[in-house]
């Protein structure tokens, strides 16, 4: 079985192994205080910047998930509100969790097939401290490209920072993080791992704002786990196993400009053939807005139903729809972790089922 589910997806293969080393190698029951969990920490983190090509200004954190993230974020770098542009689900929850702490918090939708720009936008003004976006929005198929990403940055209003969910794209495309002060993942997705675990990565810029709020009022507060991160420890105890899995998949993964092109590659010839296609067609019809790692496509809901039911009976499970496009759409993701020959598989498939 091959699943092209959105998240939790499919995992890389050598997990298994990975695991059965853990369990071999005593991971499963480490002290992480003691010198050798620092120095997996300190392993992990070197690997991530290099093959991330993470700037090595920028802080790591590890945490249980995206919506932790939101939950720090909104608790240590945000005292009076924050600005949200979103196009789907993810992007319009992490708003209304910013609202329910910091009732100030707006944000604007703007439409699936459309860039947003920061001009004239009710609510964002001098008092933002963060505008968040959401880079690759899993529920919709779509994804803000590096000019699009550059052109909010360079709009930020007063001191505000930019703080990106880079959830369904970190380890998949490559990411120019310099242009972003705050981006997270969670590692369900590119990351080819189990859930349980998310990265944040922290530019000098927030950690100053960080510093001059200095926020300690939660176990999770960013403070607190700056300090710790600085001899690679954690405020509390962190989940050793999810560390140990990534620094073994980040060690055995190429440079990510290899895995960019890989995926990229890939999503060109999948949407190259739905785009002549008459039956399902794709959701986004704006090249600039497509997502490379998460393909939406459309068709009336009896046809979507049909289509997920005759490919998991040939061991090809695809991802539904997500909110408003559930009935009417299904995903397909093109994470590394998928093999190139469940591509083949699936095109196949659709070639022969609903040429």
């Amino acid at each position: 079985m091959y699943t092209f589910n959105p998240g939790p997806s499919q995992v890389y293969p050598q997990v298994r192994q990975y695991l059965l080393d853990s369990f071999d190698q005593g991971w499963l029951s480490a002290q992480h205080r003691g010198e050798r969990f620092v120095q997996l920490m300190r392993e992990t983190i070197t690997e991530l910047k290099n093959k991330l090509n993470i700037p090595q200004d920028y802080t790591i954190f590890f945490m249980s998930s995206a919506t932790e993230c939101w939950e720090v974020l909104v608790q240590s770098l945000t005292p009076t509100k924050s600005f949200h542009l979103y196009n789907g689900a993810f992007g319009e929850k992490w708003l209304d969790y910013a609202k329910a702490q910091r009732p100030a918090s707006t944000g604007v939708q703007f439409g699936i097939d459309e860039l947003p720009n920061l001009q004239n936008l009710p609510g964002l003004d001098e008092e933002t401290d963060l505008v968040c976006i959401t880079q690759n929005e899993t529920s919709t198929a779509t994804q803000l490209r590096d000019g699009a990403v550059l052109n909010i940055y360079n709009r930020l209003p007063g001191n505000a920072l930019l703080a990106v969910d880079a959830t369904s794209s970190m380890a998949g495309i490559q990411l120019k993080y310099i242009k972003g002060d705050i981006w997270y993942a969670s590692v369900q997705k590119c990351f080819g791992l189990p859930a349980g675990l998310s990265v944040m990565l922290l530019s000098p810029r927030a950690i100053e704002r960080m510093r001059k709020i200095n926020e300690r009022a939660h176990y999770n507060s960013l403070t607190a786990q700056y300090e710790k991160m600085l001899n690679f420890q954690t405020t509390h105890t962190p989940n050793v196993l999810g560390i140990y899995l990534l620094n073994r998949i980040i060690h055995d993964r190429p440079a990510i400009k290899v895995t960019h092109q890989h995926l990229v590659d890939r999503a060109t010839k999948l949407y190259d053939y739905f785009d002549q296609a008459t039956q399902l067609t794709p959701l986004i019809t704006n090249p600039e807005a497509r997502s490379t790692t998460v393909v939406g496509l459309k068709a009336p809901a009896p046809l979507i139903d049909e289509v997920k039911r005759r490919a998991l009976a040939q061991g090809l499970q695809l991802g539904s729809g997500y909110g408003n496009w559930k009935p009417t759409s299904l995903r397909i993701a093109n994470f590394p972790a998928i093999p190139d020959a469940a591509f083949e598989q699936l095109v196949q498939f659709f070639a022969r089922e609903f040429a």
